[in-house]
């Protein structure tokens, strides 16, 4: 498998998010409506596709929680029926068509996107980086889950990959929060070899942050890992996009997708190889 530049995801793949972005995420729901949904019911939402920005996931999940009050849906049930890839919007047109005009309008009115993200960033950042990062005072005073985030990534894996490939960061996460990660896992990148939320409007799958690393760094062939099925779609668009160069897609079994159903998964989307851990990706890449 040839790839002269290798691209990271960072969440799921350099960091355990589990207990940070997941948390935060059915925490928020529950501070706001008193109820929330399961921590590993947000893969529901990330398989559903469209949901790389886990505020988006935060809106979702409480939308759900407040359309089950009104009218009685499983969550599985509502998460599939959001066209493949239709994040926020998909999940929207499934509580439209669920409820009817007035039961909508009054789940509409309890939906607090503003208050949900003021609580999500309390609880991911804590009450010091809130104030620096966020400009304001949180709504509550917490130590934040962003400290405890448990690193995925070996030192030896980025020098390895360093040293044999131009490596480049594609993540959902703002780039303030993309800084402290990828200090803390010890990645000095430059600015124009990663990719944020702040760095572009469309959000994965589409390709167009992948094919323009790939430009920067004037690779012929790029690999691409992250954890969700996201991640892969969007190296195999970039293939359709870009058809000048060649684009693997590399599903990493160290987010919400494990096991052999995780490997499955990925694979029905187009992945080229799928690892157990993204410290695989030497060995995979180049032999070593």
């Amino acid at each position: 498998m040839h790839a002269d530049a290798v691209v990271l995801d960072i969440d799921g793949v350099l960091l355990d998010v589990a207990d940070s972005y997941r948390r935060a995420i059915v925490e928020s729901v529950d501070r706001l409506y008193g109820r929330t949904i399961d921590r590993d019911d947000v893969q529901l939402f990330k398989d559903a596709g469209g949901f790389n920005n886990d505020w988006d996931v935060t809106y979702a999940a409480a939308l759900y929680v407040l359309v089950d009050e009104r009218e009685p849906i499983d969550l599985s049930t509502f998460t599939a029926r959001i066209d493949s890839g239709g994040g926020l919007a998909g999940a929207e047109a499934v509580a439209a068509d669920h409820l009817d005009p007035d039961d909508l309008d009054a789940v509409r009115q309890r939906w607090d996107r503003e208050g949900l993200r003021s609580a999500f960033q309390a609880l991911y950042l804590g009450a010091d980086l809130y104030r620096e990062l966020e400009g304001g005072e949180p709504p509550f005073e917490t130590a934040g889950y962003i400290h405890d985030e448990p690193i995925l990534v070996d030192p030896e894996t980025l020098r390895s990959l360093e040293a044999t490939a131009a490596v480049g960061v594609l993540t959902g996460r703002p780039a303030a929060e993309a800084d402290i990660a990828l200090e803390r896992v010890g990645l000095d990148l430059p600015a124009e070899h990663r990719f944020t939320m702040d760095d572009w409007e469309e959000g994965k799958p589409h390709p167009n942050a992948l094919t323009t690393l790939a430009e920067r760094f004037d690779a012929d062939g790029v690999a691409f890992a992250g954890d969700t099925l996201d991640d892969v779609k969007t190296a195999v668009n970039a293939a359709e996009a870009d058809p000048t160069r060649t684009y693997h897609g590399i599903g990493v079994l160290t987010g919400g997708l494990t096991g052999e159903s995780g490997r499955r998964a990925f694979e029905s989307v187009g992945a080229a190889a799928v690892v157990d851990s993204v410290n695989d990706l030497p060995e995979l890449l180049f032999g070593e």
